[in-house]
Formats: C-alpha cells, sequence, structure tokens
C-alpha cells in the first residue's frame, strides 16, 4: 500500500502539472516580481496616485481666439441678390402672400401666382394640388431668415396655428422658393 507521504507526493505532482497549477505558479511568480520592484524602488508618494501626469492642465491655445476644430462651422455668407431683384426676405413674403391667397382663388389662378416665384422643381411638384388644403388663415409675424450659404436661405414665416418655412435658392442672384414645409404649433 501507499504511504500517506507517497499519495502527497503524487498529489502535489499531478497539481503542479495540471493548468491550475501552471497558472497558479505564474500568479505567484509575478506577484513575486512586482512586490520585489517595490521594494527596491522605495516609498511611494501616495499623493500622485498611478501617474506622472503634471497637476496643472497643459494649455497649447489660448481660450480667447475662439473655436479651432476641426467641426466648427464659419459664419453664413450673406445671401446674395442682384441689382433690382427682391431679397429672400421680399420673395418669401411674396409666395407667401399668394400661398394663403390660395384658399379663395382657383387652384389654376393660384398656381400661376405661385409659378414666378417657385423653382421648376417646386412648380411640378404644386401641379394638381388642391389649394383649399393650405393650412393657415394669415400671416402673425415679420419673416425670420437663416442664410446658409451666398445661395441658399431658409425663411420662417409665422402663420396662423404654425410656421412656413420656405427654403429658397438663388439662381443669379434671382430668389425662387425650391421647398415649402409647415410646421403645426
Amino acid at each position: 500500500m501507499m504511504t500517506m507521504r507517497r499519495a502527497v507526493e503524487l498529489l502535489f505532482t499531478r497539481l503542479i502539472r495540471s493548468r491550475l497549477g501552471i497558472a497558479l505558479m505564474i500568479a505567484v511568480l509575478v506577484l513575486g516580481v512586482i512586490g520585489t520592484a517595490r521594494l527596491v524602488s522605495g516609498p511611494s508618494d501616495l499623493t500622485t496616485g498611478l501617474s506622472s501626469r503634471p497637476r496643472e492642465p497643459i494649455t497649447t491655445v489660448d481660450p480667447e481666439e475662439g473655436d479651432d476644430g476641426v467641426i466648427a462651422t464659419p459664419a453664413p455668407e450673406s445671401p446674395r441678390t442682384r441689382p433690382g431683384e427682391l431679397t429672400p426676405e421680399q420673395t418669401a413674403t411674396r409666395f407667401t402672400t399668394a400661398w394663403l391667397d390660395g384658399s379663395t382663388a382657383p387652384a389654376e389662378q393660384w398656381q400661376s401666382a405661385l409659378r414666378p416665384l417657385s423653382t421648376p422643381a417646386l412648380t411640378e411638384k404644386l401641379a394638381g394640388v388642391d389649394p383649399a388644403g393650405v393650412p393657415a388663415g394669415k400671416v402673425t409675424g415679420a419673416p425670420t431668415l437663416r442664410p446658409r450659404t451666398a445661395m441658399f436661405a431658409e425663411v420662417w414665416v409665422p402663420l396662423e396655428g404654425g410656421r412656413l418655412r420656405l427654403e429658397l435658392v438663388a439662381s443669379d442672384g434671382r430668389w425662387l422658393v425650391d421647398a415649402v414645409d409647415w410646421e403645426r404649433e
């Protein structure tokens, strides 16, 4: 029969040769190296933490200069209008007036009033539209211009029950409405 000592030796040998035994030996080895390194390096300053970064932030840009990031968007250009032509606000006001008059005018008359103020693409989209479906009754404030580029702008017109958003484009300095959107309040 096997002696107790021999049984313990066999168990210990199997443990060392197993995956668990190898993992335990690696863990003991790593902890030994870390412990030795700390003993050799001397006492540490507990206020510095694990990092050697500076206590103050490093400033590389003058904070008074403004945004210099890659995503910074420049201020939009002012809309350009050819001399003698309507400004984007004037075009939007005339278009809105003709748009709202559609509730009392026949469809053909309504579309012919919008045609000189619209792009060909918008005129085509409005073909066959019934003006009786125009959702607002009257303008309640001044239009608000939001220039996007020198040739593209948005104009918001406050109306009874919502806002009319018009996208205007300028070809050769003449502003025309290219898209119409209604937003209810």
